[in-house]
């Protein structure tokens, strides 16, 4: 799916930015341990009207609202497996009621956005702040069977692709890839969160990140997630050296979350976003956007800053 070769004169892929801060900002309330996923089933239009946004700011792909839904999770708040099912193929519904809604008012467009399916790491659903941890306690056999029901909805949904984001354990990575090979054909990128730009929130060394996933032919790119700008050069320089693989980067605006309370507290480290940019797409990374904290507007910035 990801076929761009490297080259430093390329235009990159610019994938969407935040979804649930950009909802947020729109009024949701996201308080809550299903977090963006809620509205799914209280606000549909709300996520559709975000990914839409996306896609007029020239996101080329759009990452689907299921990071934080899980059968497990709205089983929780009372819904039947089917009812749960049926919210998480929605996000798929959603993304590509989007894309068909973009597609009506751009029908000469040169490119086809893609639709990448969020797969969220197990701490996610915990809703403890263990996406900035890993280390749960999970053998691979149960990792795997958490994330099996969701890659199966997103898969049959017809996503293009597979978005494994803000992975904080080299464990959970090797446990997605390989399930990933009981979807044939299907490719995915591995985003990591990092506390720097040398170590996974697990503390597994990036180089040896990056020679694991390298083993994997459907994991097409690798890279890292609502980590802050600061560390993506770094980031970059050791996947290049040690895997084969695309470099995907979507960092957060360096403010720092606070899990007990579902807020963002201290400053955007990232006075200039495309600047950054420009020197993550220096250092070798193909695909890049933004994550928490970013917006449509982002998005647009690094479209018209790469079509220079």
């Amino acid at each position: 799916m990801l076929t761009t070769s490297y080259s430093k004169n390329h235009m990159p892929i610019i994938i969407d930015g935040a979804l649930a801060t950009e909802m947020e900002a729109r009024g949701a309330d996201l308080h809550d341990v299903l977090w963006s996923a809620k509205y799914l089933h209280e606000a549909p239009e709300l996520i559709e009207a975000v990914h839409r946004d996306y896609l007029d700011a020239g996101a080329r792909i759009i990452i689907t609202a299921s990071y934080q839904a899980s059968i497990p999770g709205f089983m929780a708040r009372g819904m039947t497996r089917n009812q749960a099912v049926t919210v998480i193929a929605r996000s798929v519904q959603l993304a590509r009621q989007a894309r068909d809604a973009w597609r009506q008012q751009h029908v000469h467009a040169s490119y086809e956005p893609f639709i990448a399916g969020s797969v969220g790491p197990y701490g996610a659903y915990t809703a403890d702040g263990g996406e900035y941890r890993g280390r749960y306690g999970l053998s691979f056999t149960q990792l795997k069977e958490f994330h099996r029901p969701r890659l199966e909805i997103l898969c049959n949904e017809g996503v293009d692709l597979i978005a494994c984001e803000t992975i904080p354990d080299l464990d959970e990575a090797i446990a997605l890839a390989e399930l990933l090979t009981e979807f044939p054909g299907m490719t995915a990128w591995m985003s990591f969160s990092c506390p720097n730009d040398q170590h996974t929130w697990a503390g597994q060394s990036l180089e040896d990140v990056a020679k694991a996933m390298n083993q994997y032919t459907h994991i097409h790119a690798i890279g890292s997630n609502c980590t802050a700008p600061e560390h993506m050069v770094g980031i970059i320089n050791t996947f290049r050296t040690h895997a084969q693989k695309h470099v995907v980067v979507y960092p957060n605006s360096g403010e720092i979350y606070n899990a007990d309370d579902n807020q963002w507290f201290g400053s955007a480290t990232c006075d200039d976003y495309v600047a950054a940019a420009r020197t993550w797409v220096e250092a070798g990374a193909t695909i890049i956007g933004g994550c928490c904290r970013t917006t449509p507007a982002t998005i647009a910035a690094l479209v018209a800053a790469f079509s220079e």
